[in-house]
Protein backbone atom coordinates (compact mmCIF):
# COMPACT_ATOMS: atom_id res chain seq x y z
CA UNK A 1 0.00 0.00 0.00
CA UNK A 2 1.29 3.27 -0.66
CA UNK A 3 1.99 5.76 1.76
CA UNK A 4 2.93 9.77 1.96
CA UNK A 5 6.00 8.99 2.37
CA UNK A 6 6.02 7.21 -0.84
CA UNK A 7 4.87 10.04 -3.27
CA UNK A 8 6.92 11.80 -4.62
CA UNK A 9 6.42 15.27 -6.10
CA UNK A 10 4.53 14.46 -9.34
CA UNK A 11 2.13 12.07 -7.06
CA UNK A 12 1.36 14.94 -5.38
CA UNK A 13 0.90 17.57 -7.29
CA UNK A 14 -1.25 15.10 -9.24
CA UNK A 15 -3.05 14.65 -6.31
CA UNK A 16 -3.88 18.30 -5.86
CA UNK A 17 -5.16 18.74 -9.16
CA UNK A 18 -7.92 15.60 -9.27
CA UNK A 19 -8.80 17.22 -5.66
CA UNK A 20 -9.44 20.70 -7.01
CA UNK A 21 -10.53 19.74 -10.56
CA UNK A 22 -11.81 15.93 -11.07
CA UNK A 23 -13.71 16.97 -14.10
CA UNK A 24 -10.49 17.48 -15.86
CA UNK A 25 -9.29 14.44 -17.33
CA UNK A 26 -6.10 12.44 -17.76
CA UNK A 27 -5.03 14.23 -20.75
CA UNK A 28 -5.69 17.24 -18.94
CA UNK A 29 -3.79 16.61 -16.07
CA UNK A 30 -0.83 15.77 -17.66
CA UNK A 31 -0.67 18.68 -20.08
CA UNK A 32 -1.10 20.87 -16.09
CA UNK A 33 1.95 18.19 -15.44
CA UNK A 34 4.09 18.82 -18.33
CA UNK A 35 4.73 14.92 -18.51
CA UNK A 36 2.78 11.96 -21.10
CA UNK A 37 -0.46 10.80 -20.76
CA UNK A 38 0.26 7.39 -20.38
CA UNK A 39 2.66 8.54 -17.42
CA UNK A 40 -0.76 10.22 -16.23
CA UNK A 41 -2.68 7.63 -16.23
CA UNK A 42 -0.58 4.97 -14.24
CA UNK A 43 0.63 7.22 -11.39
CA UNK A 44 -3.41 7.01 -10.97
CA UNK A 45 -4.04 3.66 -11.49
CA UNK A 46 -0.43 2.99 -8.66
CA UNK A 47 -2.61 5.34 -6.20
CA UNK A 48 -5.60 3.24 -7.05
CA UNK A 49 -3.76 0.50 -5.99
CA UNK A 50 -2.07 1.59 -3.26
CA UNK A 51 -5.49 2.93 -1.63
CA UNK A 52 -4.59 6.51 -1.61
CA UNK A 53 -7.58 7.06 -4.18
CA UNK A 54 -10.50 5.80 -2.06
CA UNK A 55 -12.87 6.31 -4.81
CA UNK A 56 -14.40 7.95 -7.80
CA UNK A 57 -17.71 8.60 -6.60
CA UNK A 58 -19.11 11.98 -6.35
CA UNK A 59 -19.11 13.73 -2.97
CA UNK A 60 -22.84 14.29 -2.63
CA UNK A 61 -24.18 16.33 0.10
CA UNK A 62 -27.63 14.85 2.46
CA UNK A 63 -28.80 18.71 2.77
CA UNK A 64 -28.89 18.95 -1.10
CA UNK A 65 -30.88 15.31 -1.33
CA UNK A 66 -33.43 17.07 1.47
CA UNK A 67 -31.75 15.37 5.05
CA UNK A 68 -30.54 18.89 6.29
CA UNK A 69 -30.66 17.90 9.86
CA UNK A 70 -27.42 15.96 11.17
CA UNK A 71 -26.33 13.88 14.44
CA UNK A 72 -23.81 11.39 15.86
CA UNK A 73 -25.27 9.21 17.94
CA UNK A 74 -23.22 7.33 20.25
CA UNK A 75 -23.89 3.13 20.72
CA UNK A 76 -23.49 1.23 23.66
CA UNK A 77 -23.86 -2.13 22.97
CA UNK A 78 -24.41 -6.21 24.75
CA UNK A 79 -20.74 -7.74 24.63
CA UNK A 80 -20.19 -10.11 21.99
CA UNK A 81 -22.52 -8.44 18.93
CA UNK A 82 -20.40 -5.58 17.46
CA UNK A 83 -20.57 -7.51 14.21
CA UNK A 84 -24.48 -8.09 14.34
CA UNK A 85 -25.76 -4.61 15.38
CA UNK A 86 -23.47 -3.03 12.82
CA UNK A 87 -24.92 -5.11 10.27
CA UNK A 88 -28.14 -4.43 11.60
CA UNK A 89 -27.21 -0.30 11.56
CA UNK A 90 -26.42 -0.45 8.11
CA UNK A 91 -29.76 -1.65 6.84
CA UNK A 92 -31.07 1.94 7.90
CA UNK A 93 -30.79 4.00 5.45
CA UNK A 94 -30.16 7.53 7.04
CA UNK A 95 -27.34 6.11 9.00
CA UNK A 96 -24.55 7.44 6.88
CA UNK A 97 -21.24 6.12 8.89
CA UNK A 98 -20.71 3.84 11.72
CA UNK A 99 -17.37 3.51 13.53
CA UNK A 100 -15.70 1.77 16.13
CA UNK A 101 -14.34 4.20 19.06
CA UNK A 102 -12.71 3.92 22.37
CA UNK A 103 -14.12 4.76 24.92
CA UNK A 104 -17.25 5.17 27.18
CA UNK A 105 -19.46 3.92 24.02
CA UNK A 106 -18.62 1.38 21.52
CA UNK A 107 -19.52 2.94 18.36
CA UNK A 108 -20.58 6.85 16.60
CA UNK A 109 -23.13 6.61 13.61
CA UNK A 110 -23.57 9.43 11.68
CA UNK A 111 -26.72 10.00 10.49
CA UNK A 112 -28.96 12.70 8.84
CA UNK A 113 -32.87 13.56 8.59
CA UNK A 114 -35.01 15.59 7.16
CA UNK A 115 -36.14 17.41 9.99
CA UNK A 116 -36.94 16.25 13.73
CA UNK A 117 -39.86 14.40 13.93
CA UNK A 118 -37.85 11.77 11.49
CA UNK A 119 -34.49 12.21 13.52
CA UNK A 120 -36.61 11.21 15.84
CA UNK A 121 -37.84 7.99 13.40
CA UNK A 122 -34.09 7.33 12.74
CA UNK A 123 -33.35 7.14 16.33
CA UNK A 124 -35.95 4.57 16.87
CA UNK A 125 -34.58 2.54 14.38
CA UNK A 126 -31.29 2.61 15.99
CA UNK A 127 -32.26 1.65 19.00
CA UNK A 128 -34.62 -1.14 17.74
CA UNK A 129 -31.09 -2.86 16.39
CA UNK A 130 -30.46 -6.27 18.25
CA UNK A 131 -27.36 -5.56 20.10
CA UNK A 132 -28.46 -1.97 20.87
CA UNK A 133 -28.26 -1.12 24.93
CA UNK A 134 -28.26 2.47 25.10
CA UNK A 135 -27.28 5.77 23.21
CA UNK A 136 -26.61 9.19 23.31
CA UNK A 137 -26.83 12.21 20.44
CA UNK A 138 -25.60 14.75 19.17
CA UNK A 139 -27.00 17.19 16.63
CA UNK A 140 -24.93 19.13 14.64
CA UNK A 141 -25.58 22.77 14.81
CA UNK A 142 -23.05 23.74 12.10
CA UNK A 143 -20.10 22.07 10.21
CA UNK A 144 -16.94 24.29 10.97
CA UNK A 145 -14.46 22.14 9.19
CA UNK A 146 -15.49 19.75 6.70
CA UNK A 147 -14.21 16.01 6.06
CA UNK A 148 -11.08 16.90 4.57
CA UNK A 149 -7.22 15.42 3.34
CA UNK A 150 -6.10 17.66 0.86
CA UNK A 151 -3.38 18.98 3.68
CA UNK A 152 -2.48 15.62 3.93
CA UNK A 153 -1.05 15.47 0.02
CA UNK A 154 1.03 18.22 0.75
CA UNK A 155 2.84 16.74 2.94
Amino acid sequence: MTTARRLDGLDRRLLGLLMSEPRAGVREFARRLGVARGTAQSRLDKLVEGGVIASWAPTLDPAGLGYPLSAFVHVHLAQARLDSTCAGLAQIPHVLEVVSVAGEFDLVCRVVARDHEHLEDVFGAIIATEGVLRTRTEIVLTRRVGPRVAQLVEG
